[in-house]
């Protein structure tokens, strides 16, 4: 049997260089080497993100692929679930992120690199494009969640993975302050057999 796949997606402005993106990659190498783990950059541009997304899952049945997704990463990684049939595990995610970006455009700098690039309306107009209305396979689905987040509300995420999985922590912040308790059960989210995900 083919080995499972987890795919991280990071969120807007960082990169595979963040805390969560770093811790992971090390977890699952000491604790499960055999799931194979990919990490892609992703660009600023949500078109060429989600083809960025898509390609690091390519090649591997969906059953055997877990994509993991924090906040924008979290809507690609929706995206990337409901058009394949992947599981899915979403760590503080983006809900409908188009509304939250037409307050954000202008100027931004990624956090990770320095690179700098404008947000513009055909942006958040690509991300409105490819907003899924709903999820359709709540099993499929797992939401973690911090209470605290400053940037996201919880509850809209809450509402919108309603059916699914969800571990809705109290406190915290958007960078998922508890991550490292919840790797030993993304390992194994990623090995379930693909029925329990149905």
């Amino acid at each position: 049997m083919t080995a499972p796949r987890l795919v991280y997606l990071h969120g807007f402005v960082s990169s595979p260089a963040s805390r969560k993106a770093q811790q992971l990659v090390a977890w699952m190498a000491a604790n499960a080497p055999a799931i194979e783990v990919r990490v892609p950059a992703l660009h600023h541009d949500p078109r060429v993100a989600l083809g960025e997304a898509r390609a690091a899952c390519e090649g591997i049945d969906p059953t055997r692929l877990t994509v993991v997704g924090s906040s924008l990463g979290g809507f690609y990684a929706t995206v990337i679930a409901e058009a394949t049939g992947c599981r899915a595990a979403l760590l503080n995610p983006a809900v409908h992120p188009q509304r939250l970006f037409e307050k954000h455009l202008g100027p931004h700098e990624n956090l990770h690199t320095g690179e700098r690039f404008e947000l513009t309306r055909e942006h958040v107009a690509a991300l409105a494009a490819m907003d899924p209305p709903a999820i359709t396979h709540p099993g499929r689905y797992w939401l973690i969640a911090e209470k605290g987040d400053e940037v996201l509300d919880w509850r809209d995420a809450a509402a919108y993975f309603a059916g699914a999985r969800q571990s809705l922590v109290e406190g915290g912040d958007h960078a998922l302050a508890s991550f490292s308790d919840f790797l030993p059960g993304l390992a194994d989210f990623a090995r379930a057999p693909a029925e329990a995900t149905t």
